[in-house]
């Protein structure tokens, strides 16, 4: 290592040793109160035992309305981001446009979801097509971002073969790119479909439907031994997707 890189690494130690002290002195940490909330903790807690299985029906109104978000808001990020992520590549597109569609990708993921779900809820009312609109426009700049990586990513030989060849851009993209960018993509976008899955469960929070709206409503009742049903209801099928995202990407590695 040299003196100079010795320097920097020991300097942003500092650095970031430093910001971890400031937010630790100016976020109001006192450890005494948390201690002295254990007792309403386990309260708390206390009124969500036993679960109750008499919203078995919502659970499964909830569940099938959660995936139908998460599924549906998936799908529109897929049709929306692959001409954008064309337009985002510096191999697919001139820098002019390419520019401005990353700085477009990246504006939309800097607005955040609730946000989005919150105006989509006033524009078209309550229910699950809020919370599609919302997946799908907010996994939009990620997905958009991640193909436009992917395109740009590709070995160049067997690109520049093709142009030499005199083969025009379908047929690269066909027999050159595709090829090697479809793993990566499936990977992405499988990623993004579990990140949807888990997003779409809060979005009832704001009244987008799934299981998110049932524990709000159950919460604000205080109906605790019923949105302890459907609390662990969220976690068994996080669990599952979780199982099944790690076979897909198995299966696509």
């Amino acid at each position: 290592m040299t003196r100079h890189g010795g320097w920097g690494s020991f300097l942003t130690g500092i650095f970031l040793g430093a910001v971890v002290l400031w937010s630790f002195a100016t976020s109001d940490m006192d450890l005494s109160r948390l201690l002295s909330a254990g007792p309403r903790i386990v309260e708390f807690v206390g009124r969500m035992i036993p679960p109750d299985p008499t919203v078995m029906a919502e659970i499964v109104d909830g569940t099938a309305e959660t995936l139908r978000i998460a599924i549906l808001g998936t799908v529109g990020a897929i049709i929306l981001s692959v001409p954008l992520g064309f337009a985002a590549s510096e191999t697919m597109a001139p820098p002019a446009i390419h520019y401005s569609v990353r700085t477009l990708l990246a504006l939309i993921r800097a607005i955040p979801l609730l946000l989005v779900a919150m105006l989509m809820v006033g524009a078209v009312g309550l229910g699950p097509m809020p919370g599609i609109i919302a997946v799908a426009f907010h996994a939009t700049g990620m997905l958009g971002k991640f193909y436009a990586e992917a395109i740009d990513g590709v070995a160049r030989a067997p690109v520049e073969a093709l142009s030499s060849a005199g083969a025009g851009p379908l047929v690269r993209l066909r027999h050159a790119i595709w090829p090697q960018m479809a793993p990566v993509v499936a990977r992405d976008t499988i990623f993004r479909f579990e990140l949807n899955l888990r997003e779409s469960l809060i979005l009832g929070v704001v009244g987008a439907g799934g299981l998110g709206f049932y524990i709000q409503i159950y919460v604000r009742s205080f109906q605790y031994d019923k949105a302890a049903s459907v609390t662990i209801t969220v976690i068994l099928l996080v669990i599952a997707i979780e199982v099944l995202n790690v076979a897909l990407r198995r299966r696509f590695s």
